[in-house]
């Protein structure tokens, strides 16, 4: 990340200070980039996805309350099946209540149970495997939830769950696109669950800590639950919050990222949501509009891309659904992020930046035969993102 100069970062002191938060001079600040110093990012972050109110004098009592919430969610959804699993067994007539691991009515809690299982499997591999370029998500938390490791407890673990668990993974992985490979050749590994290592007892890895995040939204949303994609979007945000230069913060990074992803699920669920493709909402209209758009500011290389039928779900469902997670190293997703979530029109800076991603490859793609640009495209060559950014700024104001 560049430096920033210490004039800038008074700027963001001085907006912050204030004890109403002027979001429209914030927005301005935030749209070219936020330093990490002193915790500016994360609590930027926090105020343009809408978890912290405007007014300061109100942040206290809400963090309390939703952590409190949070610690909540933990108890009745991981706590609490943990413990029922623990104590089965201890006496015999535990298998003559009619809630046993057999019963066939929908309602029973064993049902639920399997049920969860099927997608904590699925994010359970999702969550292992990300980022695997960076030791990060391997390495142990500063602040593992000690309401889950206390040893005195007997119950188990979500990691435990998955071990014990011998429902096989029969669940086809609920992947959202069906043309286009999710994983990009930036971060393709080959891992199995050996090749990590088994952190000591009392400890947990940050991975975990998104499995749970993942888990507790799923548990909470059954409408769209667990859908593959969305552990590169809480990823992120995680890494930003848990890497908090201020500890009172940082120590909070579970309940705060599980907030703020959910804000920001809530407005791009949609595009996770296979029977909305088609709607205006939906993930085919946003893949159409970066299309219209670049036909609009560079109709030759639109007409080419069309000759060749190259569509957009080829590439841009990935670069849409996934806020561009999976193009570029964390760093950089992080800086891109910034402008997006600064951006008052959410999300409509986002085509503009698929545009200038689009047009910044145009010689190479004029020259290319389908082969050739499909992999450009899949595999995106450029990587400095200030340059990208650079030219989606200009798509905007030339419009």
């Amino acid at each position: 990340a560049r430096g920033f100069a210490p004039l800038r970062i008074a700027d963001f002191q001085e907006v912050l200070g204030e004890p109403t938060v002027a979001l429209t001079k914030l927005r301005e600040l935030c749209f070219s980039g936020i330093p990490f110093d002193g915790g500016l990012r994360c609590l930027c972050w926090k105020i343009l996805l809408n978890y912290l109110p405007l007014e300061k004098a109100l942040w206290s009592s809400l963090l309390k309350k939703q952590r409190d919430l949070y610690s909540q969610f933990l108890k009745e959804m991981i706590i609490q099946p943990g413990i029922a699993k623990a104590n089965l067994g201890v006496s015999r007539e535990d298998v003559t209540l009619e809630d046993h691991p057999l019963n066939p009515n929908p309602d029973s809690r064993w049902n639920t149970y399997f049920k969860d299982n099927e997608v904590l499997l699925q994010i359970d591999k999702d969550v292992r495997r990300l980022y695997p370029d960076m030791a990060f998500f391997q390495r142990p938390t500063d602040y593992p939830c000690l309401l889950i490791l206390d040893p005195q407890n007997e119950f188990e673990t979500l990691r435990r769950r998955v071990e014990q668990t011998t429902l096989k993974s029969q669940t086809v992985a609920r992947n959202r696109s069906g043309v286009t490979n999710v994983s990009s050749p930036l971060k393709s590994t080959s891992s199995s669950l050996s090749e990590y290592e088994v952190l000591p007892n009392g400890c947990e890895a940050h991975w975990e800590v998104v499995e749970r995040i993942l888990f507790i939204y799923a548990k909470l949303n059954p409408g769209i639950a667990y859908v593959q994609g969305m552990n590169e979007i809480v990823g992120p945000l995680y890494y930003t919050f848990a890497t908090d230069p201020n500890s009172e913060w940082k120590e909070h990074a579970e309940a705060d990222t599980f907030f703020c992803f959910t804000n920001l699920m809530a407005e791009i669920r949609d595009n996770f949501i296979k029977s909305l493709d088609d709607s205006q909402c939906g993930i085919t209209y946003k893949m159409e509009k970066v299309y219209s758009t670049l036909k609009e500011k560079d109709v030759e290389l639109y007409l080419k891309l069309q000759e060749q039928n190259i569509k957009p779900q080829f590439f841009a469902f990935r670069w849409l659904t996934l806020l561009l997670s999976q193009e570029f190293l964390l760093p950089d997703v992080i800086r891109i992020w910034d402008s997006l979530f600064a951006d008052d029109k959410r999300f409509d800076f986002l085509l503009l930046v698929c545009c200038a991603m689009l047009t910044l490859i145009r010689d190479q793609l004029l020259e290319g035969d389908f082969t050739l640009n499909m992999r450009l495209l899949q595999d995106y060559p450029i990587s400095d993102v200030h340059l990208i950014l650079k030219k989606a700024k200009e798509l905007q104001d030339s419009k």
